[in-house]
């Protein structure tokens, strides 16, 4: 088993306006895993991410580190929307969280180039946003969460906006740069299918308050391809998962 990179404990968040987004939620993130957080629409996955980023604070509960760390350390964010800055080129926008953390842009080129090629990216390094296809654009994201070589990278729903042919193959790329960078991922979707071909273990969370209701491991080897979507474990644990998030999602209809 491996060891555990964070732990949220009892968390509660609730909002100025009195909204409690998260309430009683409790996970444990591995070392090393692909885990998926799976709910509804405003069942608290994006908040559960921010807080585990330090982008917000927790009203009650504790996140900590066992294997060391912080919030604000080793964190890779991969938002909905790639949030590039449209004025500047592939390689300025991968290169901002080096030039935050004070590397000169010399210093930083090669592992912007290196990231860039892992991403596929490197004959695009000069070329600006707007020349991009909505999934280039996602990969330079995907970079620039890369480059600064983080043990968790966190993301959140980065797949939704795009056509089913360009997320199919990003979902390919992400599980090839997890191996690659031996990275930790949480994953934030709404997509049974998506969930079970990408983690290792998924959380099903149910809304207003976001709670777990239910915990589902995705017992299939990586690397991961086409074809496992045509096995009859990928075919039982969507079932699996999808019955759980509509039970979640009754359950609250009915609150």
């Amino acid at each position: 088993m491996s060891r555990t990179l964070i732990s949220l404990v009892h968390i509660r968040k609730e909002f100025a306006n009195g909204t409690v987004a998260l309430d009683d939620f409790s996970m444990d993130v591995r070392e090393g895993e692909f885990l998926s957080l799976l709910g509804p629409s405003g069942c608290g996955k994006s908040t559960a991410l921010r807080l585990i980023a330090g982008l917000a604070d927790v009203s009650a509960g504790a996140i900590t580190w066992p294997s060391g760390g912080s919030a604000r350390s080793g964190i890779g964010f991969v938002f909905q929307e790639p949030t590039l800055m449209p004025w500047a080129s592939v390689i300025d926008n991968v290169y901002l969280p080096l030039k935050l953390k004070g590397l000169s842009r010399t210093e930083a080129m090669p592992r912007i180039m290196d990231t860039l090629a892992l991403v596929g990216l490197a004959d695009f390094a000069k070329v600006y946003p707007r020349e991009l296809s909505g999934g280039m654009k996602m990969r330079v994201s995907i970079a620039r969460a890369l480059v600064t070589e983080p043990k968790l990278l966190l993301m959140d729903e980065p797949f939704a906006a795009l056509d089913e042919i360009t997320r199919f193959k990003l979902n390919d790329d992400i599980l090839r740069l997890k191996e690659a960078r031996n990275v930790t991922v949480i994953f934030v979707t709404h997509s049974v299918y998506e969930s079970v071909y990408l983690s290792s273990r998924i959380i099903v969370m149910a809304a207003r308050p976001g709670r777990v209701v239910a915990e589902i491991a995705v017992d299939a080897p990586y690397p991961r391809n086409e074809d496992f979507r045509a096995t009859a474990i990928y075919t039982e644990t969507c079932k699996a998962a999808s019955q759980a998030l509509h039970g979640a999602m009754a359950a609250h209809d009915h609150l």
